[in-house]
């Protein structure tokens, strides 16, 4: 147990030196400029390959790169928020005292691994985003740089997904308060501090767990392929239109879990930093899982 903890600890840390070192790499490019004429010679290729032509997949292809997947993404950055937002004023956070007893709720070494997943998976939403978005960016170095920090970043984000997998696993199987945790959705709709039924991690918790895993694996699995185009055309277009449209779901989950944690339920995220959640807290958002403990 002990050498499996260090070899993940190992990898934790080279995976976050991998990271700097690729964002200190892209700022030099950015800096002093990309060769812009091979690049675009390259792009334009690339171009050609997926969409250069109209049969089988090729017109609706065209038409959700260039009609549908911005405009997916649009709402999931603006229309998502917005509801956000409006959630709030409405029913406001779920604040806790966070005094008195304490309960221990994640190790360092989750912890750790948890933060580097946190930040390689914001390093490609952002590139993602800058990618997609990056005519009205003004194009060049800047895109350029998304994309040479987009590609690490996904190795990061798998290194650390991999590692976390395996120690969440059992706590992120379905449970039968999930249902109940999901006829209430969470208790979030009202304002009242009520027992919720939720385990150790609640039911949308789980769903984002299983997205972000499995889902991001299989959005490495068809970056892998649009980066290395080793697929036949159709082959690409359909890896291409996977990506986007798991894109959309993690980044609009995501959004979710940034919200939750940040500003619905009041010291959530501080938890992820100490280790530890307050005893008012674990009772009434994770009460199945209170209840165990005090057995």
């Amino acid at each position: 147990m002990k050498l499996r903890t260090l070899s993940a600890t190992m990898l934790i840390l080279g995976s976050f030196f991998l990271m700097v070192g690729t964002l200190l790499f892209a700022g030099e490019q950015i800096q002093h400029g990309f060769d812009v004429e091979t690049l675009t010679k390259a792009f334009s290729q690339i171009s050609q390959v997926i969409t250069g032509d109209w049969r089988q997949l090729g017109l609706e292809f065209t038409r959700l790169q260039g009609q549908v997947f911005w405009k997916l993404y649009l709402a999931a950055i603006t229309v998502v928020p917005g509801l956000f937002l409006l959630h709030y004023l409405i029913f406001g956070p779920k604040a806790f005292p966070h005094r008195g007893k304490v309960i221990a709720y994640y190790t360092l070494f989750v912890r750790l691994a948890h933060w580097l997943a946190a930040i390689s998976f914001t390093l490609l939403v952002v590139t993602g985003f800058m990618v997609i978005f990056g005519r009205y960016l003004g194009g060049g170095h800047l895109v350029m740089g998304a994309r040479l920090i987009h590609i690490p970043s996904a190795v990061v984000f798998v290194i650390s997904a991999v590692i976390l997998f395996p120690y969440w696993l059992k706590d992120m199987l379905p449970a039968g308060c999930d249902l109940r945790w999901f006829l209430i959705l969470g208790g979030y709709l009202s304002r009242k501090k009520e027992p919720v039924p939720a385990d150790k991690f609640n039911a949308g918790q789980k769903i984002w767990f299983w997205l972000a895993t499995i889902g991001g694996l299989v959005m490495a699995y068809s970056g892998y392929y649009l980066f290395t185009f080793k697929a036949d055309v159709n082959g690409l277009r359909w890896w291409a239109i996977v990506h986007n449209l798991l894109g959309i779901a993690i980044v609009t989950f995501f959004l979710i879990h940034l919200y939750m944690s940040v500003f619905v339920v009041k010291g959530s995220l501080k938890s992820m930093i100490t280790g530890f959640k307050s005893e008012d807290e674990v009772a009434i958002m994770h009460s199945r899982y209170y209840q165990r403990l005090e057995k």
